[in-house]
């Protein structure tokens, strides 16, 4: 062969590398509503910044006539680029050959570029859209996603990882997005189970769909199992863009900060009236965080599960910070399994990834009944204790209204190592409410007196005015500023400037033992 040749050989080999499983099965994708493999990594890089590794592999397997079926890059694209300039790594599996199912060479192209990614720090994003292991090569298979899981663990608080699902996403295949830090999924068109409805159906005999037992809707709302639901993969690929922007790109950088002017005076006034005269009226946190955090920069996680605290993402003067927020508005903010879990999590990404917190504390106590209490919330409400305790970033506390009992001493108080504690007028700082506390310290009182109800009245006024205040507190030093809630913003810009070289050390180990 010519020179020549040889080069129009490697053009029309890659031209067919780009057609994947061919037009046919491209085209039954995009009557589904999906984008392809390619399309998906196009939207997510910056334009031309996309360099492939791995186009030419094909699978080994001569089982069951698969070597008379060959496809170059055997199912998966996988590669390098930018998003908003910053390198990340990528994998988009191609559901037009043989379903995105992993072959042995599919996971050896997948953990190449993990392996690259954890040498280079940088993060890698998982475009999900697969049948699961290839049937035809048995073990091998059930290997390959074996060796993509031990390089989760290996990655985990080292670059930040991404999974998004695009389509089916079964059996083992659901542990390696489970182990990532953020999962997205797209409505309708994508779902995660260990079983299918089939296998359900089999063995308990229950009659469920794909969409109720896996869907983005269940996973968002009832197990907690996917962080963002997006309607459409354009709009989960934006979200992944986004996402992207509060993060550094390993445990050794920093979040990106944003050039930021103050047009305006930080006094946000609107919060004076936000906290409801009535201690026993809700109010919704987020509007506490709009006010606090830079115009539209909230990114809430976990959006649809544990409604009860709020986490996620905003910028405080330019800056990346992770908010854990107790939520009035839903259940009372009330701490349960659920919320404790939710919390728990997100702060050890922020803790993991130098990302400063920010707590904000409206609680009166944590969920009861043999529900909560049998499915183990001691051990789970430890959970959140123990992250906030671990977290060695700085960490700030606002206390807009109650905090109560143990919950005060979860909710980032200064006795598990919070670095600034605020606390607003309207804060309530007690073992519990007045009510109960009245109704213990003065039984015998009110027992013997004519008029109970009057009585009662009169001592949950008089432990109200001695104990549900910040004063108390500030006194001791456990509160560092009583402040006007139209200051906070400023308290809070102010606070994380002072704080942002603060170095914590924790005792030498291995690793902690957090109540799992």
């Amino acid at each position: 062969m010519t020179n020549d040749q040889k080069l129009e050989f490697l053009k029309s080999h890659k031209e067919k590398a780009l057609l994947g499983g061919g037009e046919k099965r491209i085209q039954s994708q995009h009557k589904k509503g999906k984008l392809t493999a390619r399309e998906r990594v196009e939207l997510l890089l910056d334009p031309g910044t996309f360099e492939e590794i791995g186009m030419l592999v094909t699978h080994r397997s001569s089982d069951f006539g698969l070597e008379k079926e060959l496809y170059l890059g055997d199912g998966v694209v996988t590669g390098y680029g930018n998003i908003e300039g910053r390198l990340v790594y990528v994998f988009s599996q191609d559901f037009t050959v043989f379903g995105g199912s992993l072959s042995e060479t599919h996971a050896e192209k997948i953990c190449k570029i993990m392996d690259l990614a954890i040498k280079t720090g940088a993060p890698v994003i998982g475009l999900n859209d697969s049948g699961g292991a290839r049937i035809q090569e048995g073990v091998v298979s059930l290997g390959g996603y074996a060796d993509i899981f031990l390089r989760n663990v290996q990655s985990s608080g080292v670059i930040p990882q991404i999974s998004a699902i695009m389509g089916p996403c079964a059996g083992g295949a659901v542990y390696s997005p489970a182990m990532t830090d953020f999962t997205m999924m797209v409505d309708h068109t994508s779902y995660m189970f260990v079983t299918g409805p089939n296998v359900v159906k089999t063995v308990t005999h229950e009659e469920v769909t794909s969409e109720e037992l896996g869907g983005a809707k269940t996973h968002a709302s009832k197990s907690g199992v996917t962080h963002f639901t997006a309607s459409n993969e354009v709009a989960c690929i934006q979200m992944i863009r986004k996402l992207l922007s509060y993060m550094p790109q390993n445990c050794e950088d920093d979040a990106p900060v944003y050039p930021y002017e103050s047009k305006e005076s930080e006094i946000r006034n609107s919060l004076a009236n936000i906290i409801p005269a009535n201690p026993n009226q809700p109010y919704d946190m987020r509007d506490v965080i709009e006010n606090l955090v830079d115009n539209d920069s909230f990114m809430e996680v976990h959006k649809d599960f544990a409604e009860n605290i709020v986490v996620g993402f905003a910028r405080l003067g330019g800056r990346s910070i992770g908010i854990v927020a107790n939520q009035p508005a839903y259940l009372a903010g009330v701490l349960d399994i659920n919320s404790s879990r939710k919390a728990a999590r997100f702060t050890r990404f922020c803790d993991a990834f130098n990302i400063p917190l920010l707590v904000l504390v409206d609680v009166p106590g944590f969920l009861p009944g043999t529900d909560q209490e049998w499915n183990g919330i001691i051990v789970n409400g430890a959970k959140l204790l123990f992250a906030l305790s671990e977290a060695t970033v700085p960490k700030v506390t606002v206390i807009t209204r109650k905090a109560y009992g143990g919950a005060y001493d979860v909710m980032n108080s200064k006795h598990i190592g919070a670095d600034l504690n605020f606390a607003w007028p309207t804060a309530e700082i007690a073992v519990m409410g007045p009510k109960g506390a009245a109704e213990i310290i003065f039984k015998n009182e009110i027992s013997k007196a004519e008029n109970k109800e009057a009585k009662l009245q009169e001592k949950v006024d008089e432990y109200t005015v001695t104990f549900a205040n910040p004063y108390r507190a500030a006194a001791r030093g456990f509160i560092d500023e009583v402040i006007d809630p139209k200051d906070t913003r400023l308290k809070l810009i102010k606070g994380f400037k002072m704080l942002e070289n603060k170095v914590a050390t924790m005792p030498k180990k291995k690793h902690g033992n957090i109540p799992l």
